[in-house]
């Protein structure tokens, strides 16, 4: 089986928390954990990728099976055949980080920072890190809680990030684009917590709904946020990226990935704004 950038299948590697995926954001290879194996999450971005999605969060977790599979699959990177019978290409074969994202929100799971620590120490004695990023992809929901602070403040320990999603700055495309109950001003109180806690960037989808292009409103709305938390907020770097594999969500005939010109358009946007921004399509 070859893996590519449209393949992000959790099962691909035949195992429950542990999968590999070549990342268009990373830029290579990604050994993602998967700790909402119940697929379920507490919003609904119509963009979700995760089949059966439902609403809930993460399943208590198996500790011991994550980490029997974390140095399983470690080992059978670095030191065996992985590369080969996935066929990954020459300029992949390196680990560019474990991220945590998998099918839902993962920071919904009771013990969230015995999990960081656990995947830290696995991979720092076995020499992932710090070469390779420690990630966390999450819709920053439950930063306010404080077992997720704790976590957090693990994850900077060995040196990681935090991309923290906002697809919108309205509460209008909130409420379209993620389906989510919290408002925009408990989210940035949420992404400045965060950014106190651990290194963390913005990573927002843009997507063309029912061929509305890239709102103007929403255009508007998302600069004006930035240039409000420009210097408040420990942030400089945001990650903006369009469709890449089909939706699995109700909505999905009515998405359209945008343009490159569009894209960078609006990525040129936020640059002058003081911001370093990387661009996904």
């Amino acid at each position: 089986m070859k893996l590519t950038t449209a393949n992000h299948s959790r099962d691909v590697a035949g195992l429950r928390y542990v999968y590999p995926v070549l990342s268009r954001r990373s830029g290579g290879l990604s050994i993602g954990i998967n700790f909402n194996t119940n697929n379920a999450c507490n919003w609904r971005c119509i963009y979700c990728q995760v089949p059966n999605l439902k609403l809930g969060a993460a399943p208590q977790m198996d500790f011991e099976v994550l980490e029997k599979e974390l140095r399983f699959f470690l080992d059978y990177v670095l030191n065996r055949n992985f590369y080969q019978d996935f066929q990954v290409d020459e300029s992949n074969r390196v680990i560019k980080d474990i991220a945590i994202s998998g099918n839902g929100e993962p920071t919904s799971l009771i013990e969230f920072d015995r999990a960081i620590t656990l995947i830290g120490d696995i991979a720092t004695e076995m020499g992932v890190f710090p070469a390779s990023r420690f990630v966390l992809i999450t819709n920053g929901s439950l930063v306010h809680r404080a077992e997720v602070q704790k976590g957090l403040k693990k994850l900077n320990q060995y040196g990681g990030e935090v991309w923290f999603k906002f697809d919108s700055a309205t509460e209008e495309g909130r409420h379209l684009i993620n389906h989510a109950g919290q408002s925009c001003q408990l989210s940035l109180r949420n992404l400045k917590l965060s950014a106190e806690l651990c290194h963390t960037k913005l990573q927002t989808c843009l997507v063309d709904y029912e061929g509305g292009g890239l709102l103007l409103s929403e255009r508007e709305a998302l600069l004006n946020l930035l240039k409000k938390i420009n210097g408040d907020v420990r942030l400089k770097e945001i990650l903006l990226y369009t469709l890449a594999r089909p939706s699995f969500q109700p909505e999905a005939v009515r998405l359209e990935r945008l343009s490159i010109e569009v894209m960078n358009e609006f990525a040129d946007q936020v640059r002058q704004l003081g911001f370093t921004v990387s661009v996904s399509v």
